[in-house]
């Protein structure tokens, strides 16, 4: 993890998160087009913002944290591009799931 992404600090309930490689074969060594790839739907979570405040104005915090592998929406979160890496950024409740480890 490069300098810059870890010196950004996502502000309230946000969550920077870099998603896993397309997988470009088959376990068979078969080479897959672009086009059959879909967008990778996980990720692991690089930075956490603090929190946010629910409608009743009591601090909620996030629910995950740096490390843990989430499930992603198909569509959605802020593209951030970092040291030639790309990041997303997305807010807490948009996180799907959270894989156990």
């Amino acid at each position: 993890m490069s300098g810059a992404v870890k010196r950004l600090i996502p502000l309230f309930d946000r969550v920077l998160v870099e998603r896993f490689a397309k997988q470009t074969t088959t376990k068979g060594g078969i080479v897959l087009p672009d086009k059959s790839t879909k967008n990778v739907l996980n990720a692991t979570v690089v930075a956490v913002g603090p929190g946010g405040r629910n409608q009743q104005g009591e601090f909620v915090p996030c629910s995950v944290k740096p490390g843990d592998k989430v499930l992603l929406p198909e569509y959605g979160g802020n593209k951030l591009e970092i040291d030639n890496k790309e990041y997303y950024l997305f807010r807490d409740s948009d996180i799907l799931g959270k894989w156990q480890e």
